[in-house]
């Protein structure tokens, strides 16, 4: 089967939606989030949980990433071997533009929607998921335009589905999905 790929800005539903198509497909979920993180954990630090990247560790990390691309680089480079293999579902920023296999989704929402969740996800307050929201918004942008000249969240050309998941519920965006994966993958 195809890979299927998921991506969209933090806290637009990818790893939630993610894991329910992996368990409905029986594939095996892959992040790209965690393949940076295993490169941080070489790197000294200590990532742990799905929320690390808005902690102060993980913007420390984004920070030190955004000096040297080659953090980047080498997360990208495993991650397009995962998708040529295909049998798998991965959330990235970055493997819609850099692959031209798989079946890419890209989710969609609102700054506050997507802070209202972080707030309520991470336990933390909505002053501070809104900050993280804006930090991460253009720091994925600014990373990404630099290094592979992607208007990451601006152009949508490489997916085969565009959902606004702003007030979709997570089923509901997977059944989507599934039927539209599975008429390609025919």
């Amino acid at each position: 089967m195809e890979a299927l790929i998921l991506s969209g800005e933090p806290a637009a539903g990818k790893t939630t939606v993610a894991r329910l198509l992996a368990d409905k497909l029986n594939l095996k979920l892959i992040g790209g989030g965690d393949i940076l993180k295993e490169l941080a954990a070489k790197h000294g630090y200590k990532p742990s949980g799905a929320e690390w990247w808005d902690t102060e560790d993980g913007i420390k990390f984004l920070k030190e990433r955004e000096k040297d691309p080659e953090f980047d680089i080498e997360a990208d480079r495993i991650m397009k071997e995962k998708v040529e293999k295909g049998n798998i579902i991965l959330t990235s920023y970055t493997a819609p533009w850099i692959s031209k296999k798989g079946f890419k989704v890209w989710l969609q929402c609102s700054a506050s929607k997507r802070a209202k969740r972080m707030s309520k996800r991470d336990h933390s307050s909505m002053e501070e998921s809104e900050n993280a929201v804006i930090i991460r918004d253009k720091e994925n942008y600014a990373l990404y335009k630099e290094l592979y000249n992607i208007e990451f969240g601006k152009d949508l050309s490489p997916f085969n589905m565009v959902i606004d998941t702003e007030d979709r519920s997570p089923e509901d965006i997977t059944e989507m999905i599934l039927k539209e994966y599975n008429k390609a993958n025919k």
